[in-house]
């Protein structure tokens, strides 16, 4: 589970997508301008905790992204070949049942 902090670095970077942000940028605009004048370096350690959990991951010139979520394996196993040829005599589509891909911050609580 998140604490405040670091959703709002997450939430920050999530905005960011595929760019790698420095600490300072990430602390200047993640927690506002008063806690960055207040705190200049409020971020790193918090940063550094995420990225230790893996929700973050870093490059070369200590930039920081979050962690792309892995895609899903595409190919997909039934139970039993019955059950595939019962649902698939039932005339209707079944593509993407039980997925929910709109939740990553969900993915990143569970690390």
């Amino acid at each position: 589970m998140m604490d405040s902090e670091e959703r709002e670095i997450f939430f920050y970077l999530r905005q960011q997508r595929e760019k790698f942000v420095s600490a300072i940028a990430i602390g200047r605009h993640a927690g506002g301008k008063h806690k960055f004048r207040e705190a200049p370096n409020w971020a790193k350690s918090v940063l550094l905790r995420m990225l230790e959990r893996g929700i973050l991951e870093t490059d070369v010139a200590s930039g920081y992204r979050l962690r792309p979520i892995p895609e899903p394996p595409t190919a997909k196993q039934w139970i039993s070949p019955q059950i595939a040829n019962i649902l698939k005599r039932s005339g209707k589509n079944f593509q993407g049942l039980g997925e929910n891909p709109g939740d990553e911050e969900a993915y990143y609580d569970k690390l």
